[in-house]
């Protein structure tokens, strides 16, 4: 078991992979044998991508607050004008199709929640035909992701009702960007600067959703975490660092997260929430407190 980065690099050494490292660290959890713990990742994969497929079809809200805009994304990706390269504007597509999915009460899998759910599927689904991935390989992408996600869990958080968005789309989106370091023939050592670099830059993001749905900011909110992936990604493989270890970045995330007042951890009073347009669409959606 490996509760730091630093542990995993020095422990992923005994493995193939930091994948297999990571299905090792289940077996002893669960008592689950290999094949069972792959066939659990396999059926996520499926979910992920039923999610975008849907996603980008098109659905909406029961709210009406968000929808439609994954749709709006492909439109856009297939005319072939965009600024961003293309991987880039796929990652957004796929991350709003999944978080469009959720809002619409849809089948999506919660890496590492539901509020973040479109970052590592925006990603993986972006680079998979890039890359070539196989199955195997993109289940393998999953699982290195939960290696990294496990450390940021247990020494930081997961939740923006814990530590705000840096630690909920930001977990998402440095498990995105240390995946895909791995999966394009990086390192381990790139792939925990690739979670540094992500981290340091969504640092301080707050949990302000409107009207306290998981709908505004949230799905754009994903969107913009897969691109950091992304371009953290890239960062990382050719060859930038980060001065301040890995592991220490965890650690300033948890203190930020702590010392976050608690309007900007999910309680919809702060942020965007409290707009005076955020204000009249939770009136409309859920009424007036007065009886």
């Amino acid at each position: 078991m490996f509760y730091t980065i630093k542990e995993l690099i020095e422990q992923s050494k005994a493995y193939p992979s930091v994948a297999e490292l990571m299905i090792a660290t289940e077996i002893d959890n669960t008592g689950r044998n290999k094949q069972e713990i792959r066939q659990l990742m396999e059926r996520n994969l499926e979910a992920m991508e039923a999610s975008i497929n849907k996603g980008v079809a098109g659905v909406k809200s029961l709210t009406g607050l968000t929808g439609g805009e994954a749709k709006k994304m492909d439109d856009y990706l297939q005319a072939g004008n965009f600024l961003s390269g293309d991987l880039v504007v796929t990652a957004v597509r796929n991350a709003i199709a999944v978080n469009e999915v959720n809002a619409g009460m849809g089948l999506i899998c919660a890496t590492p929640t539901a509020g973040s759910a479109g970052v590592l599927a925006g990603v993986l689904f972006a680079i998979r035909d890039r890359l070539g991935l196989s199955h195997d390989q993109q289940v393998d992408f999953l699982f290195t992701a939960g290696a990294f996600g496990l450390v940021i869990g247990n020494n930081a958080g997961i939740a923006g009702a814990e530590g705000g968005c840096q630690e909920e789309v930001g977990s998402a989106s440095a498990m995105a960007a240390a995946a895909a370091v791995l999966a394009s023939g990086g390192t381990v050592e790139q792939a925990s600067y690739a979670v540094a670099i992500t981290l340091q830059n969504l640092m301080g993001l707050i949990c302000d959703p409107v009207a306290g749905l998981v709908e505004i900011p949230c799905v754009k909110r994903n969107a913009m975490g897969a691109s950091q992936a992304m371009v953290s990604a890239d960062m990382a493989l050719a060859g930038l660092t980060s001065v301040i270890p890995t592991d220490e970045v965890i650690e300033a995330v948890r203190r930020v997260g702590e010392q976050m007042p608690s309007a900007f951890k999910e309680t919809a009073e702060g942020g965007m929430a409290t707009t005076p347009t955020a204000l009249r669409l939770k009136e409309e959606i859920w009424g007036t407190d007065d009886k």
